[in-house]
């Protein structure tokens, strides 16, 4: 917990959410988490904001390597319904998602990065635990929080795709900083690659989910 209100590093809020979990109490409302404008992750386990949500104990957070991925997959026809329908759900165009995840994962739901980003749509450890997601091999798990953290990106920048996709990549705070897509070459590099699936995507099946963003 951290007493000025600054957003912790991932390592330091997976550190303190070991060690706050740590404790005998079976209640798993003990920690509680928050995303700020920033993009910085904070915990505590006395909120004083009402924006707090509360963490369930993820085993995203410890020490030793990352779980051994499942050995089973659900099958391409089951991940496209899937990603249509939590798309659907989250208003996000299910063409942007396919698009993250092609450049994300190959779409590999077992897939590690060397930073540590795993699944589907490669969240990383700490935002991972932010959004709620336990088991970032399952599948379902995996897009329910890559497609919501896509979505409030797409919130947060009013629909520009290459600021959200940009944050998504290098974070927020990256962002911000910069007024725009960071000069980070492997930042610059996904955003194209990211819009060029996309708009090949979008120009071979022209249809869009109603509500869901478009190309700016």
């Amino acid at each position: 917990m951290r007493g000025d209100g600054s957003p912790l590093t991932t390592t330091a809020a997976c550190a303190l959410a070991m060690f706050l979990l740590a404790g005998p109490r079976p209640a798993v409302a003990e920690v509680f988490t928050l995303v700020d404008e920033s993009g910085g992750i904070h915990l505590t386990n006395t909120p004083c904001l009402p924006e707090y949500a509360a963490l369930v104990p993820p085993e995203l957070c410890a020490p030793s390597a990352p779980p051994s991925p499942p050995t089973g997959a659900p099958s391409t026809d089951d991940l496209t319904t899937m990603i249509q329908r939590l798309a659907t759900d989250y208003g996000v165009d299910s063409r942007l998602v396919q698009a993250v995840i092609r450049a994300e994962s190959g779409g590999n739901p077992r897939a590690v990065s060397p930073k540590g980003a795993a699944g589907l749509m490669q969240l990383m450890p700490a935002r991972a635990v932010a959004l709620g997601v336990v088991d970032v091999f399952d599948p379902l798990e995996n897009l329910v929080g890559g497609i919501r953290h896509l979505r409030d990106l797409l919130w947060r920048y009013k629909g520009n795709l290459s600021l959200a996709l940009a944050a998504y990549n290098a974070g927020e705070g990256a962002v911000e900083a910069y007024g725009g897509v960071p000069p980070y070459p492997e930042t610059r590099q996904y955003v194209r690659k990211v819009l060029a699936h996309y708009r090949a995507a979008a120009a071979s099946s022209p249809s869009s989910a109603p509500g869901s963003f478009g190309v700016r």
